[in-house]
């Protein structure tokens, strides 16, 4: 049985809900009130049921109108949301699907669930459901093709803090030698939370998100998400927008500056983070993505080394798949996404290269943090 999830009711999104956090492919970005969060996208979510009223199979779908052609865009982050290998839920996902499709003249429905790089039964039964699959380069997808993963595997704080490299462990010690505190914050610290975005997001050159986003994130996720802060003598010196959604802990976005940076704030963060994680019953922490994590001379291998540290594996996703329903459409839709890309990198670099300019020398480049 299909049915459409009605977003004003209480029962029907606790169902759903149930189900997508306590789903092994679940995700927060498959959370109804992930919805709430993306402005300027619409959205439905479907579900779909065995004989006996159980949900066995979800979808949320945000919406994007495209100007000027009359037509949508579906995407499905991290979903849907069913048991791999479960061909017939997946047929009446994607027939429910097809009918939302019709209705908002959807030109394409791309998703991108938790399906292995080497899951190839995975990648055939989609293939076989009538999705386009190209094993692309990382850059041109929408979520990251590799995550660094932290599985907790029943362990203790103690028995995870001796699986980290004995430099994270020392510099770990060296952040509370030096009075370091990290803590979870509400809305008082997102001016300082902005502010080490800003920093981070010139000094690095890509371009950041608004205190607006963040209060959307923060307000519409709820529970479910948090910020933490670091600071030394009140000085800010490093934060993190955190998720915990089922039995998974996400790190989703982080923000440091230089000052300072001799007394760790990051290590002690991550630090503290996990150990929240592990306190709140979480099974696994996400850190998220870790771009170009195999090529040691790319700008983004820092994002890994400093990952790495904590003991944890790299998750190897298959990527994007693409049902097509109006090929010239949806041609238009992959060349605005490329733009788009393409427009932010320059304005990254562009904004980058100004401060260059002011400065009259070369930026420094310290660990980062996605």
């Amino acid at each position: 049985m299909k049915v459409i999830i009605d977003f004003n009711n209480d029962i029907e999104r606790e169902e759903y809900e149930k189900f997508v956090s306590g789903h092994e492919n679940g995700s927060f970005t498959q959370s109804l009130k992930w919805a709430d969060v993306k402005e300027g996208w619409g959205h439905e979510a479907v579900a779909v049921k065995d004989g006996n009223g159980n949900i066995k199979g979800t979808a949320l779908i945000l919406i994007k109108k495209l100007p000027f052609i009359g037509r949508t865009f579906f995407y499905c982050p991290r979903g849907p949301v069913y048991t791999f290998g479960d061909t017939e839920t997946l047929k009446e996902l994607l027939d429910a699907i097809r009918d939302l499709a019709a209705e908002y003249r959807a030109c394409q429905f791309k998703c991108d669930p938790f399906i292995s790089e080497n899951d190839e039964a995975s990648i055939a039964e989609m293939k076989v459901a009538g999705f386009a699959y190209k094993n692309i380069s990382e850059d041109r997808l929408i979520q990251s093709k590799y995550n660094y993963k932290l599985n907790f595997n029943g362990r203790t704080k103690d028995e995870v803090f001796a699986g980290f490299h004995k430099k994270w462990r020392y510099n770990i010690r060296v952040a509370e030698r030096h009075g370091v505190k990290c803590r979870v914050y509400g809305r008082e610290a997102l001016d300082d939370f902005c502010e080490l975005v800003r920093e981070t997001g010139e000094r690095d050159g890509f371009c950041v998100r608004d205190k607006s986003y963040f209060e959307a994130f923060l307000d519409n996720l709820g529970d479910n998400a948090k910020l933490y802060m670091t600071y030394c003598d009140g000085t800010p010196l490093s934060g993190a927008v955190y998720v915990k959604y089922g039995k998974v802990a996400s790190y989703v976005y982080g923000a440091s500056t230089v000052h300072m940076r001799k007394v760790m704030p990051n290590y002690l963060m991550q630090w503290t983070m996990i150990s929240d994680s592990i306190d709140a019953g979480c099974d696994v922490y996400d850190f998220q993505g870790i771009p170009h994590y195999y090529d040691e001379n790319h700008s983004n291998y820092g994002v890994y080394r400093f990952k790495s540290g904590f003991g944890g594996e790299v998750a190897g996703y298959a990527g994007e798949f693409k049902m097509i329903y109006d090929r010239k459409a949806s041609h238009l839709v992959e060349t605005a996404i490329c733009l788009r890309k393409l427009f932010l990198k320059a304005a990254a670099l562009f904004s980058l290269d100004s401060r260059k300019e002011i400065n009259e020398k070369p930026l420094t480049f310290p660990q980062k943090l996605v």
